[in-house]
């Protein structure tokens, strides 16, 4: 089973759209997990290879970044973004992930639109990985 893992925080507004997606997009996606991840330590017992959903502070529009020299480890992400980008490189750096695709959505985005983008990225991301 595919899985994707979701960080967010419920309590916070503009950082839990990610987490309302998730659950939106579960009933389309029977086939695929959508994990919440309550901290990025977590992220080492998912694989080698992880899809990550997440909320960015200055997007446009819901994007994939799949290169990690693209993730800033300084504050222009949401509030755990920091460890998460540190955390991704750590682990890749010593082998312990190989890959990660990152979907993000926009801080303050129509949960409307995220639903529709992110839908489309991940029939993208499943069909590349068939």
């Amino acid at each position: 089973m595919k899985k994707i893992l979701v960080f967010g925080n419920p309590l916070v507004p503009q950082d839990s759209l990610a987490l309302k997606v998730a659950k939106t997009l579960q009933k389309e996606f029977v086939d695929i997990e959508f994990k919440e991840l309550d901290a990025v330590e977590e992220i080492q017992n998912e694989g080698k290879n992880l899809i990550i959903l997440d909320v960015v502070q200055g997007l446009k529009k819901t994007i994939v970044i799949d290169n990690l020299d693209q993730i800033k480890t300084t504050s222009i992400y949401t509030m755990h973004d920091f460890d998460l980008a540190w955390n991704l490189k750590l682990l890749k750096k010593i082998g312990a992930i190989e890959e990660v695709k990152i979907i993000g959505i926009p801080m303050n985005y129509a949960k409307k639109n995220a639903v529709k983008e992110t839908k489309k990225i991940i029939t993208s991301l499943l069909l590349k990985n068939e």
